[in-house]
């Protein structure tokens, strides 16, 4: 048997002094001054934030779940986030918060931690797109909390408009992105693997993001070269296969700064495309264009994607379609995030204002053994301004600039 006693449930280690964040203590006050006034209109005393995103937004600690949960507890005079014993002391330096330990000594303990942070007889704010069923279940037996209200969709909304840090970090991203493509571009040749083609862009990225920001973290920043068949998925994973002449390409370039994604998206070609493929190409080209047009305040993210959907049904490639036109840029990663009520569909009727920061992605999809045959997508990020949108994404694209001698 344990001795709880020597092995309590829970403790506190701030080990070591607090480490630089990626914004100023206004900025985080800035945004839980909204949160809390959120709280007030729904007579909520307290919000367990339980998802990457959330808790990395108001305190600036992106945590490693590996299977264990984290939370960050916020209430009208504290904000607390509670992590796994086994990150020592790491929570506490990399969050602008209080940080309580749970341990894992007895079962439900970061429950019992949560208790300590929240009076029981109280409503309680939950993620409700990302608290499991099983933790529902834990969280009410543990706490015997009877009454929870899904914050998610408010929390999500107050995210959506970028303060000007923000864009700051988000525009130091995209300038890195494209200085990974650079780099991917100058690796592509016949016979080269798509996998160290990306080692050459990650490398390339890690290295300018240890430059701009050395207290960051250095994680999570990748690199997708797909080819041929590979890309025909926007998300497809890279393989060993060697380019041939004649390939399409995909160059995927994703820097990650502080829990911050942004993206650099271009196709490209390993020698001259054929007939079929140039058509294909240009048609696509061409929906980036107009889409990047349609950018600007006042407009609803469906009414973009309708004049989207016009023009390529005019050129008989609507059925080609992949996925959606775009989606806002934050805090977001591969395995966390996404501020849905912001992606460029039919079915979001948000409308853009000023401080939101979207990308325009088109995609076209061609089958094996049809013509032109592969995935054909291009990617820029825009800040959408008072009078218009500011692209952020300066990587050249289109077939004048994206053609490799083969």
């Amino acid at each position: 048997m344990l001795d709880h006693a020597l092995q309590p449930d829970s403790l506190c280690l701030a080990n070591g002094t607090k480490a630089p964040l990626p914004f100023s203590d206004g900025e985080y006050d800035r945004r839980l001054a909204e949160l809390r006034h959120s709280m007030a209109l729904s007579d909520l005393p307290a919000v367990l934030f339980t998802s990457m995103q959330c808790i990395a937004y108001y305190t600036g600690f992106l945590y490693c779940g590996f299977g264990r949960p984290y939370g960050c507890v916020v209430t009208a005079d504290r904000v607390t986030t509670v992590s796994a014993n086994i990150d020592g002391g790491q929570p506490w330096r990399r969050g602008r918060a209080d940080n309580l330990i749970y341990t894992d000594w007895r079962r439900d303990n970061f429950w019992r931690a949560v208790g300590r942070l929240i009076d029981p007889a109280g409503a309680l704010g939950i993620e409700g797109d990302h608290l499991t069923l099983a933790g529902r279940q834990a969280l009410e037996a543990t706490l015997g909390i009877r009454t929870l209200v899904d914050i998610a969709p408010a929390a999500m909304a107050l995210r959506l408009r970028k303060s000007a840090e923000e864009i700051a970090l988000i525009r130091a991203g995209a300038e890195i992105a494209d200085l990974g493509g650079v780099a991917i571009r100058a690796e592509i040749r016949e016979g080269a693997s798509e996998h160290a083609i990306a080692m050459a862009g990650r490398a390339a990225m890690e290295r300018e993001i240890a430059r701009r920001f050395p207290q960051s973290e250095l994680r999570d920043s990748w690199v997708w070269l797909q080819s041929g068949l590979n890309t025909d998925g926007a998300h497809n994973p890279l393989t060993t296969r060697r380019l041939r002449p004649g390939d399409i390409l995909s160059l995927n370039a994703f820097p990650m700064i502080s829990g911050y994604y942004t993206a650099l998206e271009r196709t490209l070609f390993l020698g001259e495309p054929d007939a079929a493929s140039l058509r294909l190409w240009q048609t696509n080209v061409g929906a980036h264009e107009l889409g990047l047009s349609l950018i600007r305040p006042g407009v609803s993210c469906a009414a973009i994607c309708a004049e989207l959907n016009r023009f390529l049904a005019a050129a008989g490639l609507l059925g080609r379609r992949a996925f959606g036109y775009g989606h806002s840029f934050g805090l977001l990663g591969h395995y966390y995030g996404r501020e849905a009520g912001l992606e460029l569909r039919e079915d979001i009727d948000t409308v853009l204002e000023p401080g939101m920061v979207v990308s325009m992605e088109p995609m076209l999809r061609v089958p094996e053994g049809e013509p032109g045959a592969g995935g054909y997508r291009e990617h820029d990020i825009l800040v959408v301004t008072d009078a218009g949108a500011e692209n952020l994404t300066g990587f050249p694209y289109g077939p004048e600039a994206n053609i490799i001698a083969a």
